[in-house]
C-alpha cells in the first residue's frame, strides 16, 4: 500500500497563511477542457465535528479506471484563479475563516471524455486547537459528466459523517484517501459509479449529517453507528494532531491498513476510515472507547457488551419494498440490481444498486412462478428461476416482463428443482432435489436434457449447482454428502459416490472461485465450509474449515479477491480468507441479518443478504472486494471470483 501524503513545510505553509499538503505519486490533468455551458461553481464548507476548519487544503479527485491499486486522478487545474499549487506540482484550494471554500467553473475539469466518479478530500487546517496534519476528511459528489454534477447541495459540506459515508462506500476501490481506482472495463466503471452513488444513501451533503432512511424511503440506515464512527474521527480531528498518548495515535494504531497491530498506520482521519471499513471486525473495543457519550454527532450506538460497544464496524442498510416476502436467494445483475426469490408467494424482486425497488408492491409475477426455490441472471440480463411446485423454470427480462408461459418451462427431468446455474452458452443447469438429476434447458427454455435428466456421478438429492470456467458442472449432494461432476453435455466425470470428504455434511450450496475451486456450505456441519479443488480432491480436511462465526451455514460467495463468504443458520456473516483461514472473529458479523438464507457480492464491494425472517434485502456497504457479475459473466470469460 502507498500513502501518498507528506505533509511537508507546515511553517512555510503558516507563514504565508495557506495549507500547503504536498501529494506524492499523482499526475494532474494534462490540459484544461473546455467548461461546459451549465457547469457550476462548487461551494462548501469543512467542519472538524462542529467546528470550521481554516487553512484547509481541498483537492478535487477521480477514481481513476486504469488498474486497480493507481492514485485518484488530480481534477484541479493550474489556470484555476483560486488554485494554488503544492510542492508536487498538484493544485488545491482553501478554506476561509468559517471553513468555506470555493471551487470556481474555471478552477476544474471533470468528466470531459468519459464520466467520472468525484470527491473532494480536505487536509490539515486548523479546527480551533492548531493546525492539524492528521485531519483528513472526504465527500462523494458522486458522477461528473462534461462538468456537471447532478443533484448537488448550494452549499458541500464536508465533516466527519460525510468522511464515513466516503470510506465505505469507496472502499472497494481504495487503497488509501488518496488512492482509488479500478480497471478499464466497463464492468469496474459500472462498480465505481454504482459505489459513488451508495454514498449518499448515508449522508447528506447539504447538511453533513447521517442519514436514517435512504433517499428512495425504504432504506433503514444505521445512523448511530455512523455518528459513532464520525465521533471517533473527530477525537483525532478536534484536537492538537499526533502527539504522545494522543486520540490520533490511538486512532491510527487501531486502523492499520491490514487491521493488525503491526500492520501500516493511515497519515490521516480519511484514511484510518478506509482501513475500518476494510477491517470491520478490528480493535472495535479500542476504536469505540474514542467515541464520548458527549461526542459531537448525536446519538451514538449503546450496546450490551462488555464495553457497551457494537460487534463489528459493518455498515447495513436494510431495504423493504418491491414485494419482498420471505426471500431467498439473492443474484447481481451486470448493472449491479439485486435479485431475489420470494418462498412465501410466486412472485420475485428487483431493487436497484442503491437499493431503490424496481418490482412493484407484488413484486414481479407470473411466468409460472409456483413456489420459487432459486434465481440467477444470464448474459443478457434476463432472470431464471426455479419453481419447486411447478415442478418448472422461469424467465423474465431485466424490466420484470415473464417469457415463459403461465406454467413456466417444462421437461428435461424437471421435479423439485432447487439451485440453478447458467453455462457460457446460455444454457440454464438445474439441480433436481426430488429424483436425484440434473437438467438442462437451451436458452429459449427448451429443454436438452432427457426426460429422466442427467444421472449418475453420485448425484443424490442435489440442491446447489454451479459452473467451472471450463463449462464443467458440479453439484453437491445433500443425502450422501458428496460432490458430483458432469461434463458439459452431462455425462458424469465424479465416480459413483461422488467426491466425498473435506467435512462435507448436507451441503446446500456451492460456488467456485477463481483457481476452479469448489467451496461448499454445510447445514449439518457445525464447522459448516467445504472445499474440492478442480479435480474432485477435499481441501478441506475432515472436518472442514471452521471459526469466524461458520455454523451451519445456508450460501456461499466468492469475491474478488478470492476470499470466501457465508450466511450461516444463526443470522451471522463469516469470511474466510483462500486458504479458509478465518478473516472474521469468532462472532461473524451480524447487524441487520433476520433469518438470512442467501448471499451475493456485487461489483461494487457490496455483500447482499435475503433475509427471510424480516421480508428485506441488508446491503453490508463496501465489506467485500468488487467481483465479476453476474456470476456467468465470469464462466464466459474465465473471470469466476475476480475483480471487474
Amino acid at each position: 500500500m502507498r500513502y501518498a501524503w507528506r505533509l511537508l513545510a507546515f511553517s512555510t505553509a503558516l507563514m504565508s497563511g495557506c495549507s500547503l499538503a504536498p501529494i506524492a505519486n499523482h499526475q494532474p490533468d494534462a490540459s484544461p477542457s473546455p467548461i461546459a455551458a451549465n457547469a457550476k461553481p462548487l461551494k462548501g464548507r469543512v467542519h472538524g465535528g462542529q467546528q470550521p476548519i481554516q487553512a484547509a487544503s481541498i483537492y478535487m479527485f477521480a477514481l481513476s479506471n486504469s488498474t486497480y491499486g493507481q492514485a485518484s486522478t488530480s481534477l484541479l487545474l493550474s489556470t484555476g484563479p483560486d488554485t494554488q499549487e503544492d510542492a508536487n506540482g498538484l493544485y488545491y484550494v482553501t478554506t476561509n475563516s468559517t471553513g468555506g471554500f470555493t471551487i470556481g467553473v474555471g478552477d476544474y475539469a471533470c468528466g470531459t471524455t468519459t464520466p467520472q466518479q468525484v470527491y473532494l478530500y480536505s487536509v490539515g487546517g486548523d479546527a480551533d486547537f492548531g493546525i492539524n496534519t492528521a485531519a483528513g476528511l472526504m465527500s462523494v459528489l458522486g458522477q461528473c459528466t462534461a462538468n456537471e454534477f447532478l443533484n448537488l447541495p448550494g452549499s458541500i459540506q464536508m465533516d466527519e459523517v460525510t468522511t464515513v459515508a466516503a470510506a465505505y462506500a469507496l472502499a472497494g476501490f481504495a487503497t488509501d484517501a488518496t488512492d482509488m481506482s479500478g480497471s478499464s472495463t466497463n464492468l469496474a466503471a459500472t462498480g465505481m459509479a454504482n459505489a459513488a452513488a451508495v454514498a449518499a444513501n448515508l449522508a447528506d451533503l447539504g447538511t453533513g449529517f447521517a442519514l436514517t432512511t435512504t433517499p428512495a424511503g425504504n432504506g433503514t440506515v444505521p445512523q448511530s453507528e455512523i455518528n459513532t464512527l464520525a465521533d471517533i474521527l473527530a477525537a483525532c480531528i478536534n484536537s492538537a494532531g499526533t502527539g504522545a498518548g494522543s486520540a490520533c495515535n490511538t486512532l491510527f494504531a487501531n486502523a492499520t491498513a491490514d487491521g493488525t497491530p503491526t500492520g501500516l498506520q493511515p497519515s490521516d482521519t480519511a484514511s484510518a476510515a478506509i482501513n475500518i471499513a476494510h477491517h470491520p471486525g478490528a480493535n472495535v473495543a479500542a476504536l469505540y472507547g474514542l467515541a464520548t457519550p458527549t461526542a459531537p454527532f448525536q446519538p451514538i450506538l449503546t450496546g450490551a457488551s462488555p464495553y457497551n460497544g457494537p460487534n463489528d464496524w459493518t455498515i447495513a442498510v436494510s431495504y423493504t419494498g418491491g414485494g419482498l416476502s420471505e426471500p431467498g436467494r439473492v443474484a447481481v445483475d451486470a448493472a449491479g440490481n439485486i435479485w431475489t426469490n420470494n418462498q412465501n408467494r410466486s412472485s420475485i424482486s428487483e431493487l436497484s444498486s442503491t437499493g431503490a425497488a424496481l418490482s412493484g408492491a407484488s413484486g414481479f409475477t407470473g411466468g409460472g412462478l409456483d413456489e420459487t426455490a432459486s434465481i440467477a441472471i444470464d448474459n443478457a440480463g434476463n432472470a431464471w428461476v426455479t419453481n419447486s411446485m411447478g415442478p418448472s423454470l422461469s424467465e423474465f427480462t431485466s424490466g420484470g416482463i415473464a417469457l415463459s408461459g403461465s406454467t413456466g418451462f417444462k421437461g428435461g427431468g424437471l421435479n423439485n428443482p432447487f439451485g440453478l446455474a447458467i453455462d457460457s452458452s446460455g444454457n440454464v443447469w438445474v439441480a433436481n432435489y426430488g429424483p436425484n438429476c440434473l437438467s438442462e434447458f437451451n436458452s429459449a427454455g427448451g429443454a436438452i436434457s432427457p426426460s429422466t435428466g442427467f444421472t449418475g456421478g453420485g448425484l443424490s438429492s442435489p440442491s446447489g449447482v454451479a459452473i467451472d470456467g471450463s463449462g464443467r458442472i458440479w453439484a453437491g449432494n445433500s443425502s450422501i454428502a458428496s460432490l458430483s461432476e458432469f461434463s458439459s453435455t452431462g455425462s458424469a466425470i465424479s465416480p459413483s459416490g461422488g467426491y466425498t470428504g473435506g467435512g462435507l455434511s448436507s451441503p446446500y450450496s456451492i460456488a467456485i472461485d477463481a483457481s476452479g475451486n469448489i467451496w461448499l456450505p454445510n447445514r449439518s456441519n457445525p464447522a459448516g465450509l467445504s472445499e474440492f479443488n478442480s479435480s474432485g480432491s477435499p481441501q478441506s480436511g475432515s472436518s472442514g474449515y471452521s471459526g469466524g462465526g461458520i455454523s451451519h451455514p445456508y450460501d456461499v460467495a466468492v469475491d474478488g479477491s478470492g476470499n470466501v463468504w457465508t450466511v450461516n443458520n444463526s443470522s451471522v456473516i463469516a469470511e474466510v480468507n483462500s486458504a479458509g483461514t478465518a478473516i472474521t472473529g469468532s462472532t461473524g458479523y451480524r447487524a441487520g441479518l433476520s433469518g438470512a438464507e442467501g448471499i451475493a457480492i456485487d461489483g461494487s464491494g457490496n455483500l447482499w443478504t435475503a433475509n427471510a425472517g424480516s421480508n428485506t434485502v441488508s446491503e453490508f456497504i463496501g465489506v467485500a472486494t468488487p467481483v465479476v457479475t453476474p456470476i456467468v459473466a465470469g464462466v464466459i470469460n474465465n473471470t469466476l471470483g475476480t475483480r471487474p
